[in-house]
C-alpha cells in the first residue's frame, strides 16, 4: 500500500475502495480486523522486556572484574571467599535490575501521555484516539497545529497549507488540497492532495482517507529520521564523566600501593593485594550512582505524575527544579477559561450576538461550537442557539491563528450570503467602514472601561457577498461594523495560593499575551504580580527599545501584551540569557518560544508541534500545578544531590584510609569479603535517600545543582571521613589484626549511616522539622543493628573471620562516631557559610 496508489483518484472513489463512509467512518469491529492485518501505526516495535532489564545488569566492567576475582580466589582454594563474592554480584545484579525495572515500567507509564493523538470519524463520532491505533481507511481530520500521523490522502480542505521540512529539508509551506492528478508521481514534493506522516499543518485543515502506517509510510522508509537521540541533561554528562575520573583515579591510587608494596614492602602477595585491590574498588567506585540517579529521578517522575505533571525525559526533572523565572498566558493557567458574556456594545445586541455565534471560530464534527467565546455565545442566546447554527451553513473559512488574530467565514443565513469577521478589535477595526469621530472616540472608551475590568473583547463585522470566485483574505475591507462583545474570565481559586508558593520558592511569575494591556495589567493587578500601572507593556512597544533597555525593562515587567508569537520567542531567549526560564505554552506559533526556553511546558490539549517541543506536559491546566511541579523538581534532585555527596564522601573517606594503611602494617586493614560487605550493607540505606522528606531550606533558592559544588563538599567530607578512620586505625591497631579489621568494619558502616542524616539539610540536622522518610529510618536501623550483631554470630566469626566485639571497645566506636557526626555538622557549617559559592 502507498500514496502513489490514491493520488490520481477523485475523493468518492478513494471512499469506495476503502468501503468507507465519510461521515459514519469505521465501527469498532473493523478497526479490529484492519489492526490485526496491518498492526499498530509505529515506526519502531521494540518492546523492552524484564529479561533485557535483567541480562543488562552484567553488562557492567565491575561485574566482570567481580567475576574475575571470583574465579581466581576459587582458583587458590579460598572457596568461602569466591562464593560470598558471588553472593554479591547476585545481590548487586538484582537491586540493580529492581531499580532500574522501576525506572523502565514509570517511563513506559509516562509515555502513555506523551504519545501523539489524531482526530478521527468512527461509528458516527469524531473522536480522539491515540495515533498508534490509526489503520489504512480511517477518516482522519487535521487542523493548524498538528503533526500527520500517517500518511493520508485528502478528500475535503479549507486553506490547508503543511510543513514539509521533515520529509523534504525544503523550509517553504506547501499548499494541499483534494484535486487528484493527472497522472502519477513518485516524489512527495508533487502529491498536492496527500499529507505525510511527520509532517506538519501550519494553516486550515483538513479531511483525509489514510492510505499508509507505520513503517508504510514515507517517513518509516527514510531510515535516519526513525532513530530517536534520548537526551540528556547537562547534570547526567557531569556525572559521566565525574564516574570515569573516579575510576581513572581509583585504578592510579591502587596501582600505586601495589607498587610500593613490591618495591618497598614483601609482606604481602600479590594475589592478596590484587584480590584487596578489586575489593576496594567496588566499595570505593560508585558503580551503581547512574542507575541510582535514575531509579530516584523515576520515583519524582512518579510523584510529579501524582501531581499532574508528566516529565518526556527523566533528567527533565532538573530543569524544571531550577526554574527561576515562569512565563505564562493568563487564559486557562491563571483564569478559568469559562467566559461569559459580560457586556455587549451595540444598537442590536441579539443581532450582534447572532453575528458572533454564526462566525464562530471552532465547530466539532456535528457543527457545534467547542471555543470558550462561541460557548458564552451561546449560553447568553439561550435556546434560540442551536437553530441559529442549523439554519447557518458554512461555504468557506478562514481559521482564526494568532497573526491575523481574527477568523473569517463566508456563510449562507436566512438567504443572504454574507462574510463575517470577528476577532480582536484592532484587528478587525482596520476593515471596518471609517465611523464618524464621536462615535469612534465612544466606542474606544467603552473598550477602555471593559479592559479596564479585565475582560477580554471581541469585535464582530460583516459584509454582504455574491461573487462566485474569490479569495475570503482579498474581501476583508468595507465591512460594516456590528458590535463589540465583553467577556469575563474569573481567576482561579489556586492562582492566589499558587503566586504565593511561587514567590516563597524564589520563582519569578510574568504574564506573556496576546491580550490587550488593560485586561493583562487588570489580571496581574488581582494576583499581585504587578505594583503599579507602569508594570505593562506591549509587545510592539517593548521591540521598538534598545537591547541594553530591553535588558533593563525585561526585569522589572512582570505583564507584557498584545504579544505575536514572534515577540513571545524573542522575549523567551532575552530572558534565558540571564535566567532558568520555564515557557508555558500550547499553540503551534509557541513552538519556537518552547524551544527557546529552558523547560518547555504544554498543556495536555496543546497542539501536536507544541507536545513535540515540550519537556514538561500538564494533565491540568493550572498555576498552581506548575508550581508543585516545580517544588518536587527540587526535592527530587536535592535528594540524589545528596545520595552523591554522601557516597563519594563516605567511599572515598574510607577508600584512602584502606589504601594507604596498608604501607604502615603487614596484614590486611580489612579483608576483601568484609569491604564487600561493607559496600553492600550501606547502600541499601543510602538508595534509600531517593524516598526522604526534603528540608524546606534546601529548596527556596532556584540554582543549577553544578556537579562541581557536590564535589567539592563530597571531598570535603570525605577528609572528614578519612581522619576518623585514621582514628579508628590508630585506636585499635595495637589490638591485632582481627580487632582491627571487625572494629574498623562496625565503625566504616555506622559512620556511613549518621553521614545520611547529617547531608540532609544544611543546617544542625538536629534542628531539621522534616522526619527522614520512613524507608530511611527502618533502613538504617536494620544495617546499624546487622553491623553491630553479625560480629556475635558463627557466620561472623567463621566465615568474615571476625572477633567477638567486647563491650567497652564498643562504646569507643559509639563514641567515635558521635565525634564523627559533630565534626561533618561543624564543616558543613562552615562550608555552607564560606564556601558554598553558588549560594
Amino acid at each position: 500500500m502507498s500514496y502513489e496508489d490514491y493520488i490520481d483518484l477523485s475523493p468518492q472513489a478513494i471512499l469506495d475502495k476503502f468501503n468507507q463512509n465519510r461521515e459514519k467512518g469505521y465501527n469498532q469491529n473493523k478497526i479490529t480486523s484492519l489492526q490485526e492485518q496491518y498492526g499498530k501505526n509505529l515506526l519502531i516495535n521494540n518492546q523492552i522486556t524484564w529479561w533485557h532489564i535483567l541480562l543488562r545488569q552484567f553488562k557492567s566492567a565491575f561485574i566482570y572484574i567481580l567475576i574475575a576475582a571470583s574465579i581466581v580466589t576459587f582458583a587458590l582454594g579460598e572457596h568461602i571467599d569466591s562464593i560470598f563474592i558471588l553472593f554479591f554480584i547476585v545481590i548487586n545484579v538484582l537491586l540493580g535490575f529492581y531499580q532500574e525495572y522501576k525506572s523502565e515500567q514509570t517511563t513506559k507509564f509516562l509515555k502513555k501521555y506523551t504519545n501523539k493523538r489524531a482526530t478521527v470519524i468512527r461509528d458516527g463520532e469524531e473522536k480522539t484516539v491515540d495515533a498508534t491505533e490509526l489503520v489504512p481507511g480511517d477518516v482522519v481530520i487535521v487542523e493548524t497545529g498538528d503533526i500527520i500521523p500517517a500518511d493520508i490522502r485528502i478528500i475535503q480542505s479549507t486553506s490547508l497549507m503543511l510543513d514539509e521540512s521533515t520529509l523534504t529539508g525544503e523550509s517553504v509551506q506547501v499548499r494541499k488540497d483534494e484535486k487528484e492528478l493527472t497522472q502519477k508521481v513518485s516524489e512527495t514534493f508533487p502529491a498536492t492532495n496527500t499529507v505525510f506522516s511527520g509532517t506538519t499543518v501550519t494553516e486550515g485543515r483538513g479531511i483525509g482517507i489514510v492510505v499508509g502506517t507505520g513503517a508504510n509510510t514515507q517517513f518509516g522508509k527514510i531510515s535516519k529520521l526513525t532513530t530517536q537521540v534520548e537526551e540528556s541533561s547537562s547534570f547526567e554528562k557531569q556525572i559521566d564523566k565525574f564516574g570515569k575520573f573516579i575510576l581513572f583515579l581509583t585504578l592510579i591510587t591502587l596501582a600505586l600501593v601495589i607498587i610500593v608494596h613490591i618495591v618497598f614492602k614483601d609482606t604481602l602477595s600479590i594475589v592478596e593485594l590484587t584480590i584487596y585491590s578489586i575489593a576496594l574498588a567496588v566499595g570505593v567506585i560508585p558503580e551503581a550512582m547512574p542507575l541510582v540517579t535514575t531509579f530516584s529521578l523515576s520515583l519524582g517522575a512518579q510523584n510529579l505524575a501524582k501531581k499532574k505533571v508528566i516529565v518526556k525525559r527523566l533528567s527533565a526533572i532538573e530543569d524544571l527544579g531550577g526554574i527561576q523565572v515562569l512565563c505564562t498566558d493568563k487564559t486557562g493557567t491563571i483564569t478559568e477559561n469559562k467566559l461569559s458574556v459580560a457586556n455587549i456594545y451595540s444598537n442590536d445586541n441579539d443581532h450582534t450576538l447572532i453575528k458572533g455565534l454564526i462566525a464562530a471560530s471552532s465547530l466539532d464534527k456535528k457543527g457545534t461550537p467547542n471555543n470558550s467565546f462561541d460557548l458564552a455565545i451561546m449560553n447568553k442566546l439561550g435556546n434560540k442557539a442551536e437553530s441559529i447554527i442549523n439554519n447557518a451553513k458554512r461555504i468557506n473559512e478562514i481559521p482564526f491563528n494568532p497573526n491575523r488574530r481574527r477568523n473569517s467565514v463566508m456563510v449562507e443565513y436566512e438567504n443572504n450570503t454574507q462574510l463575517i469577521v470577528r476577532g480582536a478589535v484592532e484587528s478587525v477595526m482596520p476593515h471596518v467602514k471609517k465611523l464618524n469621530s464621536g462615535e469612534n472616540e465612544k466606542l474606544m472608551q467603552w473598550i477602555l472601561n471593559e479592559g479596564r475590568e479585565g475582560r477580554r473583547i471581541i469585535a464582530i463585522a460583516y459584509r454582504d457577498f455574491n461573487k462566485e470566485e474569490y479569495e475570503i483574505a482579498d474581501e476583508e475591507s468595507s465591512l460594516t461594523f456590528v458590535g463589540l462583545i465583553s467577556f469575563e474570565d474569573p481567576i482561579k481559586e489556586s492562582t492566589e495560593i499558587a503566586i504565593k508558593k511561587a514567590k516563597e520558592l524564589g520563582i519569578t511569575t510574568k504574564i506573556i499575551t496576546g491580550d490587550s494591556p488593560e485586561v493583562a495589567l487588570a489580571v496581574g493587578s488581582e494576583i499581585g504580580i504587578t505594583g503599579n500601572q507602569n508594570d505593562v507593556i506591549t509587545g510592539d512597544d517593548f521591540h521598538s527599545l534598545p537591547r541594553n533597555k530591553q535588558k533593563e525593562i525585561i526585569k522589572k515587567v512582570n505583564v507584557f501584551a498584545r504579544v505575536s508569537p514572534e515577540q513571545k520567542h524573542e522575549l523567551i531567549k532575552l530572558l534565558q540569557e540571564d535566567y532558568e526560564v520555564g515557557f508555558l505554552g500550547e499553540g503551534i506559533n509557541d513552538g519556537p518560544a518552547l524551544k527557546a526556553a529552558g523547560v518547555s511546558i504544554v498543556v495536555d490539549n496543546a497542539s501536536d508541534v507544541s507536545r513535540e517541543v515540550a519537556d514538561i506536559i500538564l494533565l491540568k491546566h493550572d498555576l498552581k500545578v506548575i508550581i508543585d511541579g516545580i517544588e518536587q523538581g527540587r526535592k527530587t534532585f536535592v535528594n540524589v544531590a545528596n545520595y552523591i555527596k554522601a557516597t563519594l564522601a563516605s567511599n572515598f573517606g574510607n577508600f584512602y584510609a584502606m589504601a594507604f594503611v596498608t604501607l604502615f602494617i603487614d596484614y590486611l586493614p580489612m579483608l576483601p569479603m568484609q569491604i564487600l560487605l561493607v559496600n553492600l550493607l550501606s547502600d541499601f540505606p543510602m538508595i534509600s535517600i531517593a524516598t526522604d522528606n526534603v528540608d524546606k531550606k534546601n529548596i527556596l533558592d532556584p540554582k543549577n545543582y553544578a556537579i562541581k559544588e557536590l564535589i567539592l563538599l563530597a571531598t570535603i567530607l570525605g577528609l572528614v571521613s578519612t581522619a576518623f578512620d585514621f582514628t579508628m586505625f590508630g585506636i585499635f591497631r595495637n589490638y591485632g589484626e582481627s580487632s582491627l579489621q571487625t572494629y574498623w568494619f562496625i565503625g566504616s558502616i555506622l559512620t556511613e549511616l549518621v553521614l545520611i542524616y547529617s547531608i540532609r539539610t544544611k543546617g544542625w540536622f538536629f534542628k531539621i522539622k522534616n522526619l527522614p522518610s520512613k524507608t530511611i529510618l527502618i533502613l538504617t536501623i536494620i544495617a546499624g543493628f546487622i553491623t553491630v550483631y553479625i560480629p556475635f554470630t558463627n557466620l561472623g566469626i567463621e566465615v568474615f573471620k571476625f572477633i567477638t566485639p567486647s563491650m567497652d571497645k564498643l562504646l569507643i566506636i559509639f563514641a567515635v562516631v558521635i565525634g564523627y557526626l559533630v565534626s561533618t555538622e561543624f564543616v558543613k557549617k562552615i562550608y555552607y557559610k564560606y564556601l558554598n559559592f553558588s549560594s
